[in-house]
């Protein structure tokens, strides 16, 4: 009996020092954090197994999880319950002279800050073309959504995919990995974006058929054929939404002196950016900045086929990469997709006549996916659900 009661009370000792462990890690500042690896492992006899006991005793009361880490806009899928988190990939950290940082907020709310901010609150939008820009920002960004889908509890290990680009370097892969095991993922396993977007899109990928995506998000476009849950081809390209609404920016400031931001050049593009010259459906913006010449605010009104023209570069490369993709698919694969056609995803998969131009250029079927926002992370979560699935497109 008493052998049994200082075994309970051990046991009772690892669980209490666990958490300690885990309250205080979550309580340092970002910069050091990501030193800190959340798998402890004991070299003394026996206390290994226990903690690693724990650890999936926490992961029985998380829900698993499927994360669109986008440059733009990261989206949270959980098990059983869908997409529940969709926000801003940005972070507001304010910063004191010990050189420690503080989330002051995450998404939305950090996002309303970009450019508005004071000089000791930095609003930092962490994921660049695709891949880690800042790796404490974004694990605690990643922790930061992980504990607010699961309602701020503390104490949360979910096993989680994240969807990543195709050219993502073995370097940028391990600081995914990384950043989402410090901010408390018990596994993560990585799918490339385009085969989540073909998995959400709905398209047959078990099947001896062949599909070709074309996922535009705001870091990379990435054109990928898909066949037999495999990816034939595949090509990522660091143009997409980012770079238009930077080309916007100084399209604007060339043509017109005027100095406007990121928000409202990309306020300018969803609202009447267009791929195609269309005379017949006119549109136009108010835009406000500041004069460059003069020095006070200043507004003025755009036009669509202004925005096209600012553009075109942009668009023309996205062309460009999904031609190429035609010309190295295998003919009998090419038969396929010449039936299927091409299926646009992504938040450039809304611009305006973009499916129209890509149809005129290759000559073949275009289709924007249903919810093209949500593509990659209603495909990475469906990966949970099936578990065959997520065994065949998993990466190292």
């Amino acid at each position: 009996m008493r052998q049994g009661f200082y075994s309970c009370n051990g046991i009772l000792y690892l669980v209490v020092l666990y958490f300690i462990f885990l309250y205080w890690s979550s309580r340092l500042p970002i910069t050091g954090k990501s030193e800190i690896n959340y798998q402890i492992h004991f070299n003394c006899s026996g206390l290994g197994g226990k903690v690693l006991f724990f650890d999936s005793l926490l992961g029985a009361f998380s829900n698993d999880l499927a994360i669109d880490l986008g440059t733009a806009n990261t989206l949270v899928y959980v098990k059983g319950k869908g997409i529940v988190l969709r926000e801003p990939s940005v972070v507001a950290v304010r910063t004191d002279n010990r050189s420690k940082n503080k989330v002051l907020a995450v998404g939305i709310e950090a996002k309303k800050m970009l450019g508005r901010t004071p000089g000791n609150i930095i609003a930092i939008r962490p994921m660049r073309d695709g891949v880690i820009a800042d790796f404490d920002v974004t694990e605690a960004m990643i922790r930061h959504f992980i504990h607010q889908v699961h309602n701020r509890r503390s104490f949360v290990r979910p096993r989680t995919v994240i969807a990543v680009p195709t050219g993502i370097t073995p370097v940028e892969k391990r600081a995914v990995r990384e950043a989402a095991i410090s901010a408390g993922s018990r596994e993560v396993f990585l799918i490339e974006e385009p085969m989540a977007a073909a998995i959400g899109a709905g398209l047959p990928i078990t099947e001896p058929t062949c599909n070709l995506v074309v996922d535009i998000g705001g870091g990379t476009t990435e054109v990928a054929v898909i066949s037999l849950a495999g990816i034939v081809y595949s090509r990522s390209l660091r143009v997409a939404g980012d770079k238009m609404d930077t080309a916007i920016m100084q399209y604007i400031k060339r043509k017109y002196n005027l100095l406007i931001g990121e928000r409202s050049a990309e306020i300018i593009k969803t609202t009447i950016g267009n791929a195609y010259p269309d005379s017949e459906n006119y549109e136009s913006i108010e835009v406000k900045g500041r004069d460059l010449v003069s020095g006070i605010p200043k507004i003025l009104a755009i036009d669509s086929e202004e925005i096209r023209v600012a553009i075109s570069e942009q668009i023309d490369a996205i062309v460009e990469i999904t031609k190429i993709a035609l010309e190295q698919t295998p003919p009998e694969l090419a038969a396929d997709i010449v039936d299927r056609g091409i299926v646009l995803t992504g938040g450039g998969a809304l611009l305006k006549n973009l499916d129209k131009l890509l149809r005129e250029e290759t000559g073949i079927p275009v289709k924007v996916a249903d919810d093209p926002l949500s593509t990659v992370a209603l495909g990475s979560g469906m990966t949970l659900d099936n578990i065959d699935i997520l065994r065949q497109v998993v990466i190292d």
